[in-house]
């Protein structure tokens, strides 16, 4: 997972080669993204693997999707129903699309910044969502046993944190962190907005 310029046609298949429980990993984190999003947000489309499995478990949503790379986009985009899907192409240093969204998604994205980068993008998600809207992150992770590390990592672009500290981040953010699947050296984590209080009238 070294490569910043992946091809867009053999993407998957690297994915699948470099990942082995890749599909699972994709699973779970949809899985995990609920029912009835309306409007989602996806960091690091791609070429539209995560996106089209999120458009088919939640049929009303309209997904904005960015990626650092216009070639992933336009790959995903030639697969993508153009009516529900609107891709730009960004960083995730950089200002997010303006919100809310019910629902914020990013699958082997987030890996990519270093500890203080994923603490930054986390508060900026968590401002960006509804309330009581949920992100939703699925990435490689550092294990507690370091022979659960199975994905190459480069330790330069690729630049994995633990689990305990990306929900201690998320927590920080404002969100209530948990770990819904774990597996070797995978995880998928959900952090939630507050949800809206209504407080009786004194």
């Amino acid at each position: 997972m070294a490569q910043f310029h992946w091809d867009p046609d053999s993407y998957l298949a690297l994915m699948r080669d470099e990942v082995p429980d890749y599909e699972r990993l994709q699973e779970e984190a949809v899985a995990a993204t609920g029912a009835h999003a309306e409007r989602v947000l996806e960091l690091g489309t791609g070429t539209g693997e995560t996106a089209r499995r999120l458009l088919a478990r939640h049929p009303d949503a309209v997904l904005i999707g960015i990626d650092a790379s216009r070639r992933m986009l336009d790959h995903a985009r030639a697969s993508l129903p153009p009516g529900r899907v609107e891709l730009r192409v960004g960083r995730l240093e950089d200002g997010l699309p303006e919100g809310p969204f019910d629902l914020v998604v990013a699958v082997l994205a987030v890996h990519h910044l270093d500890g203080p980068g994923k603490a930054d993008l986390f508060e900026r998600v968590a401002a960006s969502l509804s309330p009581g809207g949920r992100f939703v992150l699925g990435d490689v992770v550092i294990p507690d046993d370091p022979a659960d590390a199975l994905t190459p990592i480069d330790g330069d672009y690729d630049t994995p944190s633990a689990v305990a500290d990306q929900e201690r981040w998320l927590e920080a953010a404002g969100l209530r962190a948990r770990v819904l699947w774990a597996a070797r050296d995978l995880a998928v984590l959900v952090g939630e907005a507050p949800p809206v209080t209504n407080r009786a009238a004194s």
